[in-house]
């Protein structure tokens, strides 16, 4: 199976150098059940050089069908195989990881492997709209958040001319150096202001709030992780409660998956905030998996 992991801004806090990651246990867990378990790093984190293109499509799929195959690979040199079938599950940021990697298989992208079931845990599968809600400050941490999508996407497609285009003085002479990778979350959140409407320039927030051009154009390719057929089953998971991803992005996915003629489900946890979400949901997807084999 393959593990997508959440958002994170520090790359020592992934699961390949530190030895306390959640996500390192996530992988244990599964591997608890018999299954041989990918958990790669996204590119940028870990030991990976440069800075993580956060959210781009190609550079998601590429890490974990590389991993996937790195998996094979090492698999083979103790006389075993993997099965064909990728059991895939990821949470926050590795929701729609786990569709864009099931979508990337599903279409041959590797000649071996082939999803197997998906279950992806409060993904924010409508970047649109989740970036506009950071914007109006209705999301948790909405300044780290935005500012984490501002300086990531400026990197890969050019959002502003200045710092001072998207950032107040005096947070536009720091905001970028802050998000080099080497600075953890409780740093950059102390150097914020905990409010978007503090931190960046109006314009900027009209940009976000309205996107157009190849801010939309890219917005679009993360709106529709879940716009496609899976010949698989996909179980969404969910809480109501959830502060940082609103319960609105599992809906949005469903009703995409919907309108396709897919196989879906989705399981609302309940009243619990992010982090606790992939707790409850976890061993609900080892359980779905267990019903794939």
């Amino acid at each position: 199976m393959s593990w997508l992991h959440g958002t994170e801004v520090y790359r020592g806090e992934v699961a390949s150098v530190n030895d306390e990651s959640t996500d390192r246990a996530t992988a244990l867990l599964f591997a608890s059940t018999g299954r041989a378990v990918s958990a790669p790093d996204y590119l940028g984190l870990g030991k990976g050089p440069g800075f993580h293109p956060y959210g781009n499509p190609e550079a998601t799929v590429s890490a974990s069908v590389d991993a996937l195959r790195a998996a094979r690979a090492f698999a083979r040199r103790d006389g075993r195989d993997l099965d064909q079938r990728v059991l895939i599950s990821g949470f926050s940021q590795g929701g729609p990881a786990t569709m864009m990697v099931g979508r990337a298989l599903q279409q041959n992208i590797d000649p071996y492997f082939r999803p197997g079931a998906l279950a992806p845990i409060a993904g924010p599968f409508n970047l649109s709209r989740f970036e506009a809600a950071a914007a109006d400050d209705k999301v948790a941490r909405s300044s780290l958040y935005l500012a984490y999508f501002a300086t990531a996407w400026h990197r890969m497609y050019g959002l502003y001319d200045t710092p001072g285009q998207a950032f107040r003085a005096p947070y536009d002479k720091t905001v970028e150096s802050l998000f080099d990778g080497d600075h953890e979350a409780s740093e950059i959140a102390a150097a914020l202001p905990t409010t978007s409407k503090e931190l960046f320039t109006e314009e900027f927030l009209q940009k976000v709030r309205n996107p157009t051009g190849e801010l939309r154009q890219q917005l679009k390719a993360l709106d529709t992780t879940c716009d496609w057929r899976p010949e698989v089953a996909v179980h969404l998971f969910h809480a109501r409660g959830d502060k940082d991803v609103a319960f609105a992005n599992s809906l949005h996915c469903q009703r995409q998956l919907t309108a396709n003629s897919s196989d879906q489900q989705l399981t609302d946890i309940g009243d619990f905030d992010h982090s606790t979400t992939v707790l409850k949901a976890l061993p609900q997807v080892v359980r779905q998996f267990d019903a794939a084999r």
